[in-house]
Order: structure tokens, then C-alpha cells, then sequence
């Protein structure tokens, strides 16, 4: 992408991007004109060619405001059997009017609490898109869990959005929570349009000391949407984060998902299950790094691709010199349903320490012949075969989900891809 039109996009959504957080917005900047979009030669995103496709698809590089959403179309998307709390937001803009008040939990549009703190997580000279957010966000929203409090009910971010041909939509997410706090997110997307548009999220969560947080995440966009994703946590002692994201939709798709192992007896946990068809592309990043002794990640991706459908999965793991005792498991593995679908893989580890258990590894191949071969035997039609193989390949990531409603939601919606699209 030409530095103009670098240029003419910053200059475009600084312009929208409201008032506020001068020095916050300064450093995203000058971080993204470091950077730049990434080119075909940027390692990082060597079979995700983001750029490309943002220059085909995105006309409009306004910011795109919110719009009407009514209280019927928020109750007919919450999924059934939901009993949480709902934060309703509208091309990524706070909607308070429409969202429920959390007991015990603070919840506001972003404000100068939060100014030192954005990007001392998600740090944005470690992404482009995360500094293109940091420099031009428009609204934003900061939640607080006080300490010691049991949210015993989840907290569904419903995202509603409406953009015309080309607009850019840039949330942006503080979550804090303290000491001995626990607490589930849900995050789940509504779209309203067939037109192209540009999603460039960042969500930072800081945990504290023995804080149990969940997030999970279903990804079920336009087929024309275009989704960049940073999610970066911190997790303190006797802390755990447990992430699981369920990739279907979308033009082309990335997220990155990186843990920072900093305190003892710590635990960090990563899931994620894409199941592609047509030409849809997701690509995966992940990164652990271990800081500290006594602490362990699991790690678990799986992909089933069918049509022209592309997925990458790089996952990294980094265990630093005074890490021992480190137990770190990072496993991807692949489906593949089509000659046409592709998918590339590179799990990584880097060990600095002596005395750690890690392991990790990928698998990409076709359905078991003789597992399918041995259902047909016993009386089972072929495609209800076919389709019991591949929901228990499924299955072991949707069971780390905790929330019954939104699990069977899930199990729903992987069923119907399933049973309808393979």
C-alpha cells in the first residue's frame, strides 16, 4: 500500500476519531507510520495478504457510525436460553441505553482512567492494525471488576453492524478486573449488510492476582467482511485466562491472541475451531510468553476446510530463562474436505530454561477412511457418517466452553455448517 494512501487513510480517521487521549492516539500514530501495512514481505503475515485484499475491497475508509438498533433486533439475537447480562453496541459504539446495568461491575464509554493505561498491553509497535486503532478509535468502552467479585453471570458484547460499502469499524476494549475476581465474556457479531467492510478490533484485559477470566468469541461475519483481531492479557499469579474463539465466516479474517505469563502457578489457556467453506480465509496468531517459574498453557486449534477455504494457524510459544517448571502444550490440528482448501501451519517454541515439560506439533490430512468405513458397517447412512466424524473432531474445543447456552448455540451453528455445507 502506497504511503498516500497510508497517509490519506490516517488523515481520514483521525478526523472521526473524536476527542481525547492526545497522547495515546500520538503514540498509536507515529507506531503506525513506523509500521505501515504489512507488505508480502512481512514475515508475520507471509500467507495472509491483509493489504491486498484491503485495497481491492475497501472503497471508504470512513469511520463508520453508529446506527438505530431497536430493542426487538437485540432480544431476537440473543441466543436462546441466554440469563447473563448484554452490552449492546452498534458499529462498535456503546449502546447504554439498550444494555444491561451489571451488578457490581463498572461499565462506561472509555474516559481519562483509562488514558495511561491503552496500549500498555496491546502495545502498538508490535502491530500495525493495533497501532492503526490506537490512533483513530472512535468511542470505545472500559469495564471494571472489582476485587473479589463473582460475576456468576456471563457478559455478552452483541455487535451489531451496519456499514456501507468500504467503511471501517474500529471497537476498542479495556477490561480490568482485580484480586480474586472472576468473570465470562462472550463476544458475538450481528451483521446487518452484504457490503465490504473493515473490522479492526482491540480488546486488552488485565487480570490481577488470582483472577479467573473467560473469553469467548464466535466469528460468524459477512462473507464480505474483512476482520482484524488483537486480544493481549496480562495474567498474575495464581491467575488463569481461558480463550476460545469459533471461526465460520468472514472474507478474510485475522486474529491474534498473545498471554503474558507473569506471575507463579499461572495458567493460560487457548482454543479455537474454524470451519471454512467457500473462500473464506482465517488466519490464526497466537503467542504465549512465559515469564516466570511454575506456570502452564494449553494450547488447542482445529480446522476443517472444504470448497477454495484457506486457514493458517502460528502459534508461538516463548519460555523465558527464569521460567522453570514451565508446562507448555500447543497442539493444531487440520481436516482438510477439498483439493482446492489450503491450509498452512507453524507451531513454534523457544526455550531459554532447563527444566520445563513443553510439547508441540500439527496434523493436516483427510477424514479417516477406516473410522467412516467401520460407521457405514454398522447401518449409519454416509454423510450422517461423515458428519458424526467431524462433529467429534469438533467437539473437543466447543467443550471448553462453560456457558450452556452459549455452548449449544455454538454446537448449533457447527452442526448446520456440518450437516449443510460438507
Amino acid at each position: 500500500m502506497s504511503t498516500l494512501i497510508k497517509q490519506d487513510i490516517l488523515v481520514e480517521l483521525l478526523a472521526n476519531a473524536g476527542t481525547g487521549f492526545e497522547q495515546v492516539r500520538a503514540t498509536g500514530k507515529e507506531a503506525f507510520q513506523a509500521q505501515g501495512f504489512p507488505t508480502n514481505k512481512s514475515e508475520e503475515y507471509k500467507f495472509t495478504a491483509i493489504t491486498k485484499k484491503i485495497e481491492q475491497s475497501i472503497q471508504n475508509f470512513a469511520a463508520a457510525g453508529a446506527f438505530e438498533v431497536t430493542a426487538a433486533q437485540v432480544k431476537e439475537h440473543v441466543f436462546e436460553g441466554y440469563a447473563g447480562d448484554v452490552l449492546v453496541f452498534a458499529n462498535g459504539h456503546f449502546q447504554p441505553e439498550l444494555s444491561s446495568t451489571v451488578d457490581g461491575v463498572e461499565i462506561s464509554p472509555l474516559s481519562d482512567k483509562a488514558n495511561t493505561a491503552l496500549g500498555s498491553i496491546a502495545k502498538p509497535e508490535k502491530d500495525p492494525f493495533c497501532a492503526l486503532n490506537q490512533s483513530s478509535f472512535d468511542g470505545g468502552i472500559f469495564i471494571s471488576v472489582p476485587k473479589k467479585a463473582q460475576i456468576q453471570k456471563p457478559i455478552l458484547f452483541l455487535n451489531f453492524f451496519q456499514a456501507n460499502a468500504g467503511q471501517v469499524i474500529q471497537p476498542r476494549v479495556w477490561i480490568e478486573a482485580g484480586d480474586f475476581a472472576e468473570v465470562t465474556f462472550i463476544n458475538h457479531s450481528v451483521n446487518f449488510s452484504d457490503a465490504s467492510y473493515f473490522v479492526n478490533k482491540v480488546v486488552e484485559v488485565k487480570g490481577g492476582v488470582n483472577t479467573q477470566i473467560r473469553y469467548y468469541k464466535l466469528q460468524n461475519e459477512g462473507k464480505n467482511a474483512i476482520e482484524v483481531s488483537n486480544i493481549e492479557t496480562d495474567i498474575q499469579k495464581d491467575g488463569r485466562f481461558t480463550s476460545v474463539n469459533v471461526s465460520l465466516s468472514g472474507e478474510m479474517v485475522r486474529n491474534n491472541l498473545s498471554l503474558n505469563i507473569l506471575g507463579s502457578n499461572s495458567e493460560g489457556n487457548m482454543y479455537g475451531l474454524y470451519l471454512l467453506n467457500g473462500k473464506t480465509h482465517v488466519d490464526n496468531h497466537t503467542n504465549v510468553d512465559h515469564t516466570v517459574a511454575h506456570a502452564e498453557s494449553n494450547e488447542l486449534y482445529k480446522g476443517i476446510l472444504a470448497d477454495s477455504s484457506r486457514g493458517v494457524f502460528n502459534g508461538k510459544i516463548f519460555v523465558r530463562q527464569d521460567a522453570q517448571k514451565t508446562n507448555a502444550f500447543q497442539q493444531n490440528n487440520n481436516i482438510l474436505l477439498s483439493e482446492d482448501a489450503v491450509v498452512n501451519t507453524k507451531p513454534q517454541l523457544e526455550i531459554w530454561a532447563d527444566d520445563v515439560k513443553c510439547s508441540h506439533g500439527c496434523t493436516t490430512g483427510q477424514l479417516d477412511e477406516e473410522a467412516l468405513f467401520y460407521l457405514q458397517a454398522r447401518g449409519i447412512a454416509k454423510d450422517q457418517a461423515k458428519g458424526l466424524l467431524l462433529y467429534a473432531f469438533a467437539g473437543e474445543v466447543l467443550e471448553h466452553i462453560t456457558d450452556e447456552s452459549f455452548r449449544e448455540y455454538c454446537i448449533a451453528k457447527v452442526q448446520e455448517r456440518l450437516g449443510s455445507n460438507f
